[in-house]
């Protein structure tokens, strides 16, 4: 075991406690409305929190670090990218979600372009969905595995049984406020590591700021080259952030949900800008914590590809004293569970709502609510299983694999709000074509993975166009 008997103690009574709170939503429970949107009673400030610890996943708090640990803040860019996509998102896509009772995204094109769609769009989701968030799992597993010595599938198996107990159970109300807790709770753990980090450092911040500047500008943010095939600069941050974030806020049911979930479209639109102000803070926190790591270690020479993800949960677990590695493992695991439960929850909305009819399903209230957890249920062993695999960089990794398949959804989305002469077979082949050449650009150029959405956005989109154009031209004749 690599942390003592205090921190095991601190860590076992956070994941009881919060496994218990979890359960407890489970009473008041009728039907799907309660169980994927909580009854639409959540506040949009605890939704606010709830997004962001959604999108905030273990790779997130410990990929960040190493990123600036091996480079410099210019991941800064692409956060800035994120604050422009969540206007965009307020003025584009979230009116329309609020038109009618809805569960899912997908739900919205079945209403644009009919069932097929839908069930195109959902698919995507699920599959893309359950990929990244398999990379997901597989940082919790390194983080307990440097905490406690266990191996990979035991790892992900203790976090991954926890947090199904309490999303079976509790539903989306649980997911949430177990969500505003855990938000508090890491980031509480990211301020105490960045403290003890910094009384480590013999010269305070002083001799961070000299040190990161003697390194090539370690503390730098902005790199105004337009390139596209330089990962983080200005504008691939900008706009290629502002794509992905209407990708994955706008388009991807696990964000959406907590859209769906808020009592207005007032209330929406507030929990999703205002944490995008929370996420700014927290990314530029983590950031600086990795370049005050390079410090402390004394800025060790850099190898270019490698992986750093290990130098945060190595500090946490080998330089805290007892006591306080436990609250920041604890921190750390509860962002770990935060995402996944998130994610299983709507990844069952997503198959029960999206797929009932193909099932064979009929409406039936109590029927969808045990359907509904058996769902859940499917999806924690795929995610297990998923977890166990070998992903190389995991920040990195989980964002590519997202952004190959949202550009096709993004398209799509954008094609029914914004072309009223859309067809459902000119979407189709604009789909189509969007993920065709997204894997082209992936596996056959040098493209940065943060224009990968726009690409396939604007291939989606024209395509759709075309083909939809096409296909009445040839109606007319």
């Amino acid at each position: 075991m690599r942390i003592s008997w205090v921190d095991v103690g601190i860590i076992v009574a956070y994941l009881v406690g919060i496994t218990w709170f979890g359960v407890r939503f489970r009473k008041g429970q009728q039907d799907i409305r309660d169980y994927f949107l909580g009854g639409r009673t959540a506040p949009w400030w605890a939704l606010a929190m709830s997004i962001v610890a959604t999108e905030t996943s273990t790779l997130t708090i410990i990929g960040t670090p190493a990123l600036a640990f091996a480079s410099n803040l210019g991941f800064l860019q692409l956060v800035i990218g994120y604050l422009a996509g969540r206007v965009l998102i307020v003025l584009l896509l979230l009116p329309q979600y609020f038109q009618g009772e809805f569960y899912t995204a997908y739900q919205v094109i079945e209403e644009r372009f009919g069932r097929r769609m839908k069930s195109v769009a959902a698919a995507t989701f699920l599959v893309t969905r359950g990929l990244a968030e398999g990379v997901r799992i597989a940082a919790i597993a390194l983080v307990v595995s440097v905490a406690f010595g266990t191996g990979q599938k035991a790892s992900v198996a203790i976090i991954l049984v926890l947090t199904l107990i309490y999303t079976f159970e509790g539903g989306m109300k649980a997911v949430i406020w177990t969500d505003v807790i855990q938000l508090v709770l890491y980031l509480a753990g990211s301020a105490v590591a960045f403290g003890l980090l910094l009384g480590k450092i013999p010269g305070g911040w002083a001799e961070v700021t000299q040190v990161a500047a003697a390194a090539g500008g370690k503390l730098g943010v902005f790199d105004f080259t337009f390139s596209l095939t330089k990962t983080y600069t200005f504008w691939s941050g900008l706009i290629g952030g502002a794509f992905l974030t209407m990708a994955s806020h706008g388009t991807d049911q696990t964000i959406v949900q907590r859209l769906l979930a808020a009592r207005s479209e007032r209330d929406g639109r507030l929990a999703l800008l205002a944490s995008g102000v929370i996420i700014f803070v927290q990314f530029a926190l983590f950031l600086v914590i990795g370049v005050m790591l390079y410090v402390w270690q004394g800025a060790p020479a850099i190898v270019a590809g490698q992986s750093y993800d290990r130098v945060l949960p190595e500090f946490v677990v080998t330089q805290m004293p007892p006591g306080v590695a436990g609250l920041v493992l604890a921190a750390i695991l509860a962002v770990a569970m935060s995402n996944a439960s998130g994610s299983l929850n709507s990844l069952a909305a997503s198959s029960v709502v999206d797929f009932s009819v193909l099932s064979g399903k009929e409406a039936d209230p109590a029927r969808f609510l045990r359907l509904s957890r058996r769902m859940t249920l499917a999806w924690g062993a795929v995610l297990l299983v998923l977890g166990t695999l070998s992903w190389g960089p995991l920040l990195e990794a989980g964002l590519t694999i997202a952004s190959i398949t949202f550009g096709s959804l993004l398209g799509l989305f954008l094609l029914g709000r914004l072309n009223p002469r859309a067809t459902a077979s000119g979407a189709l082949a604009g789909m189509a074509a969007g993920l065709a050449v997204m894997l082209a650009v992936k596996f056959g150029t040098p493209l940065a993975w943060t224009w990968y959405v726009l690409v396939g956005t604007a291939t989606t989109f024209g395509v759709g166009s075309a083909a939809s154009l096409f296909e009445k031209q040839m109606e007319h004749k």
